[in-house]
């Protein structure tokens, strides 16, 4: 049976199993055999990776044409106004050409497991957390949006990839699809019509305040 592991990728940690540098991959915490990333998570970058020993379905993971939204928790310098947030929305300009329109809002500073290393605290320069939700891969896109409208990424964790996330999974911990969940994401690559966390919480109600997370991949107040 194929394979596809939802793995919580450290900072500082290459998204591929060897480096002729020595610096930190996945395989100091995966050993599973032929298992490949579908798609990139760039070293200073935090959170899930899907990784499958299927070639076919690895492609149609990480395709853009596919679909397969991404949602990212950000702490970006500055306070974003709204026509800051409305240009990521409608999409920004980028060196490789404009991006198409993203999904973002301002959140509540999550509580996730703290960073190594930690953020610089600077008392003259305020943060916040946006969450983006993107359908493209391109290299460094995220950091290079937020960059675009001013307000330059401090901290960029990948919360969710369609409906699964990495709640309940510290940094270097990983679990395997189910057979449902295999199965439910073998149809919905094909569909391109998978569910994100927000979507699921927008069917199940506009507006219901989600209570406070904490801890190991718990989700942010007001998210």
């Amino acid at each position: 049976m194929t394979k596809v592991i939802l793995f919580n990728k450290p900072y500082g940690v290459l998204p591929q199993f060897t480096d002729t540098e020595g610096r930190p991959t996945l395989a100091l915490y995966l050993s599973q055999p032929g298992i490949r990333p579908a798609g990139r998570l760039d070293r200073d970058s935090e959170g899930l990776l899907l990784l499958t020993d299927n070639g076919a379905l690895q492609h149609r993971i990480s395709h853009p044409r596919h679909k397969l939204p991404k949602t990212y928790w950000v702490q970006v310098e500055g306070v974003p106004d709204e026509a800051a947030l409305e240009r990521l929305r409608r999409g920004v300009l980028l060196n490789d050409g404009p991006t198409a329109p993203a999904r973002v809002r301002q959140i509540e500073e999550p509580a996730l497991w703290p960073r190594q290393p930690p953020i610089r605290y600077r008392a003259a320069i305020p943060t916040c957390w946006l969450e983006l939700e993107i359908s493209e891969g391109r290299n460094r896109q995220v950091r290079r949006m937020t960059a675009a409208v001013g307000h330059p990424t401090l901290r960029l964790v990948r919360w969710a990839i369609g409906p699964w996330t990495v709640a309940g999974l510290a940094p270097g911990e990983w679990r395997a699809l189910a057979a449902d969940e295999y199965a439910n994401l073998i149809q919905e690559t094909k569909n391109g019509n998978l569910e994100t966390p927000r979507h699921r919480r927008q069917r199940a109600g506009a507006g219901r305040q989600v209570p406070a997370g904490g801890g190991r991949g718990r989700r942010p107040r007001g998210v």
